[in-house]
């Protein structure tokens, strides 16, 4: 059979993401920062956009007010759910449809943001920007070590010590290694370590914790043989916390034993901690949730998010129909097209975020009164049913996001969380167990702490039924050592 080549024409359809969609879909996912950081962008890249100050609003207002003439209205295209793919459309009427919009009008009848909330229009950075960088571990170091009184080649080794401390302070390196590479003798790198060793912070340079923890003795003039002990022989049985075989290591009481453990619980074993490390990141609510009376308020976080709208410059360009090249006209009508869709898109956003936080008001009331204790299970699916829309749209809406509510600052994936089963009633939410176990741990007696049965066998008393392993999981997922670990002596 001969093998041959055949054209074939071939009718089909698609769903396909169109560019517009995608910015929708990805504005959804934007925290208030990140949207205003993109708002900015797109500010610096489309020159058809420009902010608009409450001065300009007041202008045009009045420049609106005063005149005559009756503007054709023509409402600009809104932007699908982003929720699925849609197909694409070849509208050729999309130039005349920008052409004749009365942008005063769509302005004022379609607000970018949520009406009634009142925009701080400073655009200084805040206090916490401009703080100054925290000055790094090796920073810290290099300067003492430009004061201490070091020959050259030692001074050479110190900086290697340096640059090979780990963010803790613990030097990763052997001694030979160093000496090869800075090219010294080994004893100079001895040397040079001891030096470094003498630096601030106290237990710098140290290889492993008990060399950290000796060091910080020695500064500290700390001299008691049991503690010293401690640190040198029952290192290891002092993490377990077994003050039982360390009494009887010692031939010492067990109290004894604790209060010499308490001494080593005040040194620091990350003598780099306080130095460099990455910069805090504060949480900036996206919504804020009042109570007046008995009712919930919901307010959008809008502050330095600008008010966007269209250049009057561009928009002239495209009312002259005889006053520009043809490319000219093009290029302006498809950023016209790319700004209009972008004002709509976040205008959008800020409407479906205000629909899913009302759901999650309605869901969860008992939480926004009572606090975490009445926390009631949630999935995505049930807001998605209330508000009608798609789970993924409220998946993409609640990434990333915090509200600010009574009862303190949460991110909204908080109030979805699985159920635990009662033996009596309806379930209860797995946030509010995790509180359960919290408290129980924080009254327990330090000396006889609970362990993960008796918690649990504790819960079930309260109607709750929970497994122990459960319960040892909700515990290592809040941080919480065992009840091994947990112990205190005396």
């Amino acid at each position: 059979m001969a093998i041959e080549l055949k054209q074939q024409l071939r009718l089909s359809q698609q769903l396909v993401m169109t560019p517009q969609l995608q910015q929708a879909i990805k504005l959804l996912q934007l925290s208030q920062l990140e949207l205003v950081d993109m708002v900015q962008q797109e500010l610096q890249e489309n020159p058809v956009l420009e902010e608009v100050n409450d001065l300009d609003e007041d202008r045009s207002a009045a420049e609106a007010r005063g005149n005559d003439e009756v503007p054709l209205e023509t409402e600009a295209p809104e932007p699908p759910e982003p929720t699925a793919p849609e197909t694409p459309s070849a509208d050729p009427s999309d130039a005349q449809k920008i052409d004749d919009i009365d942008w005063q009008s769509y302005a004022e009848s379609n607000p970018q943001t949520s009406p009634g909330v009142v925009r701080d229009d400073d655009e200084g950075r805040s206090l916490e920007a401009n703080y100054t960088r925290r000055e790094t571990l090796s920073e810290h170091l290099e300067w003492q070590l430009q004061l201490a009184d070091l020959t050259d080649a030692e001074r050479l080794a110190a900086a290697w010590i340096i640059g090979n401390l780990d963010d803790h302070g613990y030097l990763k390196s052997d001694l030979d290694e160093i000496a090869r590479k800075a090219g010294v003798p080994e004893e100079v790198v001895e040397a040079a370590l001891a030096k470094v060793q003498d630096f601030d912070p106290t237990g710098v340079g140290a290889r492993d914790l008990r060399e950290c923890l000796q060091l910080q003795l020695v500064a500290l003039r700390i001299e008691d043989p049991l503690v010293v002990a401690l640190v040198d022989r029952h290192l290891d049985a002092l993490q377990r916390r077994d003050f039982r075989g360390i009494a009887r290591a010692l031939s010492v009481t067990i109290e004894e034993a604790a209060v010499a453990a308490r001494v080593i619980g005040g040194l620091e074993p990350r003598p780099g901690r306080p130095f460099g490390g990455d910069d805090p990141i504060y949480i900036e609510p996206d919504i804020y949730v009042y109570k007046v009376a008995d009712e919930f308020h919901i307010v959008l976080n809008e502050d330095g998010l600008p008010k966007l709208r269209v250049s009057n410059l561009y928009r002239d360009v495209l009312a002259k129909r005889d006053g520009a090249a043809k490319d000219t006209r093009d290029y302006v009508r498809e950023k016209m097209r790319s700004a209009l869709w972008l004002i709509k898109s976040i205008h959008q956003r800020q409407r479906t975020i205000y629909k899913v936080m009302q759901s999650i008001i309605k869901n969860q009331r008992e939480f926004f009164d009572r606090g975490i204790a009445y926390l009631r299970p949630l999935n995505l699916r049930d807001v998605a049913e209330d508000i009608e829309m798609h789970e993924s749209t409220v998946s993409r809406v609640t990434t990333n996001k915090y509200v600010h509510t009574p009862q303190g600052i949460f991110e909204l994936k908080y109030f979805f969380n699985s159920s635990i089963g009662r033996f009596e009633g309806e379930a209860i939410a797995s946030e509010s167990v995790k509180a359960k176990i919290r408290r129980i741990i924080g009254s327990e007696d330090a000396r006889r702490p609970l362990s993960d049965q008796r918690i649990a066998e504790m819960l079930k008393a309260n109607n709750i039924n929970i497994a122990r392993r459960t319960v040892t999981k909700y515990r290592e997922a809040m941080d919480i050592l065992s009840s091994t670990k947990r112990r205190q002596i005396g």
